[in-house]
């Protein structure tokens, strides 16, 4: 009987459906049955108003049409959506502008890549992410490893001490001069060293620990004291060239220096100054000064008749940066040796003189120079009177 009454059921509603399919189709402008209907293709909606194509498994993704649209169409389209505009703004055409300044007209640059990156981006983000990634890295990196492998020497071989037993007798190594000019150069690098590595370095060291109020502060002051000393660093700089080049230039004894590992593998010949001093000189002081000058010059705006465009200025920046670091870690070597490396060192440079037990065993060639009347022993009268010889002799070179 149940099943009897589905059936009954089902047998109603299938003809009250028919029903009113029929009662439709008899309706005057009714659509025919279905299969009456003559296939007729959909009208075309105008270009403006066609929805663009979506690629195959990529939703919301514009179209190559859509990318094509200039500002006014898409306005017609999506008001409101400045998408062309801002397309427009990021190929870094130089646009009309009323303001008269340089690069007004460029309100985004144009893409470029660094050295080491691997596509090409704006060029001030591609700027941001060197200066902030590969930069500042291994920038930290090298100097970290710096700084260890000069503690390692030290706590491996400890200073370089006088051998033999000190005489008494002093040789004037160094004038006032070159004092005054080897601690303007000594003192100004240190305030821009320190300086630029809490620039460079205080967002990721001093921000986390003392606040953005601190450390903006503080970066403001090391910005200004960057760019005043500069100048002093640079001019300290052409006076030591002026004052020390006659005794750094190249010479034969340098390779033997240099093969016996500057004293490592046994005695090094050197004369006034060794191979090592040398290289610091004409790579860290001359070459590397130069660099980091100049590009510290163009970031101070003070080169006349260049055009301090905003590439100009990022790629002063990379540079300035990559010189600085490296005349850092070189420096951590001369300062190391100046000072904890060897022993009476900082005080030569301090007093200006030296044992001559000292003088035989690290310049040997520079002291018998002095030994045989070629090189003064004393050059002032101050010298003289410091190591006892008569202003006669003094004057004479004795």
């Amino acid at each position: 009987m149940k099943t009897w009454f589905l059936t009954l059921a089902a047998g109603l509603s299938l003809i009250a459906a028919c029903g009113t399919g029929f009662a439709q189709s008899s309706q005057p402008g009714a659509t025919p049955p279905l299969s009456v209907v003559k296939s007729v293709p959909p009208a075309t909606p105008p270009l403006s108003q066609a929805t663009p194509p979506q690629p195959h498994g990529l939703p919301n993704i514009e179209s190559i049409d859509i990318l094509k649209q200039n500002q006014a169409e898409r306005t017609q389209l999506q008001p409101g959506n400045l998408a062309p505009t801002y397309r427009l703004v990021q190929q870094g055409t130089d646009n009309f502008v009323n303001i008269p300044a340089r690069e007004a007209g460029v309100l985004i640059q144009p893409k470029t890549k660094f050295l080491g990156q691997s596509r090409e981006t704006t060029a001030g983000e591609a700027w941001r992410q060197y200066h902030n990634g590969p930069l500042t890295l291994y920038g930290g990196w090298l100097i970290s490893l710096v700084f260890l492998g000069i503690l390692a020497f030290y706590l491996v071989f400890g200073p370089l001490r006088v051998k033999g037993v000190r005489t008494g007798r002093l040789i004037e190594r160094f004038t006032v001069v070159e004092r005054i000019t080897h601690w303007t150069v000594a003192l100004s690098f240190l305030a821009l060293a320190l300086t630029g590595l809490l620039m460079l370095f205080g967002k990721h060291v001093v921000l986390p620990v003392f606040g953005h109020v601190v450390f903006g502060w503080l970066a403001y002051l090391c910005k200004n004291v960057h760019n005043f000393v500069g100048p002093l660093f640079t001019v300290s700089l052409i006076v030591t060239f002026v004052i020390f080049v006659k005794d750094n230039f190249p010479a034969l004894i340098d390779l033997q220096w240099i093969k016996m590992l500057g004293g490592a593998r046994g005695h090094a010949p050197a004369g006034r100054f060794n191979a090592g001093e040398k290289l610091w000189f004409w790579g860290g002081v001359v070459l590397l000064g130069i660099v980091v000058s100049a590009s510290g010059f163009v970031l101070n705006q003070i080169v006349p008749g260049l055009l301090y465009t905003r590439g100009d200025m990022q790629l002063a920046n990379v540079i300035h940066l990559i010189a600085a670091v490296l005349i850092f870690c070189a420096s951590l070597g001369h300062i190391y040796m100046g000072t904890l490396g060897m022993e009476d060192a900082y005080s030569a440079m301090r007093t200006g003189y030296v044992d001559d037990e000292w003088a035989k065993e690290h310049h040997d060639r520079w002291y018998e120079d002095i030994q045989t009347g070629k090189v003064p022993r004393v050059r002032t009268q101050e010298g003289a009177r410091k190591a006892g010889v008569s202003g006669k002799a003094a004057q004479e070179g004795a």
